[in-house]
């Protein structure tokens, strides 16, 4: 899987950010605060949304690292 500046998801997977996390670690920092989200708002299906986008990313940049280390 790539992205629109052509890395994959392997690729971005030890990336640091700015502040000191990789991209998935950012990713599980998202997820946490979009359940939070769903917590507070549970019939905003924006909100479950936005969530799920964020499972949907988190889940390929993992399956793409499991295969890459496979």
């Amino acid at each position: 899987m790539s992205d629109s500046n052509g890395t994959t998801a392997a690729d971005t997977d030890t990336t640091t950010t700015d502040t000191g996390t990789t991209a998935v670690e950012a990713l599980q920092q998202g997820l946490v605060g979009q359940l939070m989200a769903v917590i507070g708002a549970p019939d905003d299906k924006d909100v479950a949304r936005a969530a799920d986008d964020i499972v949907q990313q988190l889940d390929a940049r993992l399956r793409a690292a499991g295969a890459a280390a496979a």
